[in-house]
């Protein structure tokens, strides 16, 4: 996507030893609303032909790229993986264990309620990011145990110089990412794939 790779060279900004990309200005943090509406026709159109029954993300980043691709999909629920426990989550809940890139590197659980995942459903991935993969495993076995079906994964920003898309594509999952990044350093900058 022209313009996402046009923003990410012009707002980017990389951090943490040239392991974090901070999109932080129009994405992540403060969100261009146009733009992300744009990425959800984009995805749209990337998976355009697949019955989504639902698309499931993880809290928080996801959940904005999430419901602007639910609304580009006929308004299909936004489904998203919590990762804290609160009182309103009564019942019973899919858990999976995840590891976050950006956070301390600890596992933690994700989880949703079986209230809102069923047998049979069709589901797209959404994320804002894959490096390592594991969120994307994760919802993808939370997934599995509720007997869906993943459509394919719709990720804005794929690090390709780390391993998550081979992980995540050597499992048959669809991975369509915006913009794939081949390398990046504060001295260099982004250089994308393609």
């Amino acid at each position: 996507m022209k313009e996402l790779k046009e923003r990410i060279l012009r707002e980017g900004k990389i951090r943490g030893h040239n392991e974090v990309l901070k999109v932080d200005s129009f994405l992540n943090h403060q969100m261009d609303v146009a733009f992300l509406q744009a990425v959800g026709q984009e995805f749209r159109r990337r998976f355009d032909g697949c019955q989504v029954d639902r698309v499931l993300t993880i809290e928080a980043s996801g959940i904005a790229v999430a419901a602007f691709t639910a609304q580009a999909f006929d308004q299909a629920p936004v489904l998203f993986a919590k990762k804290h426990k609160t009182k309103n989550i009564a019942g019973d809940v899919f858990l999976s264990q995840v590891e976050s890139f950006t956070q301390d590197k600890r596992p933690y659980n994700i989880f949703v309620s079986k209230e809102f995942l069923h047998p049979g459903e069709r589901v797209l991935l959404i994320d804002d990011f894959l490096a390592n993969g594991s969120a994307l495993e994760g919802l993808i076995d939370l997934v599995h145990q509720a007997g869906a079906q993943v459509v394919g994964a719709g990720i804005v920003i794929e690090k390709a110089f780390q391993p998550g898309g081979e992980r995540i594509r050597a499992k048959g999952v669809r991975v369509e990412s915006l913009a794939r990044i081949a390398s990046m350093s504060e001295e260099t900058g982004v250089v994308f794939c393609d």
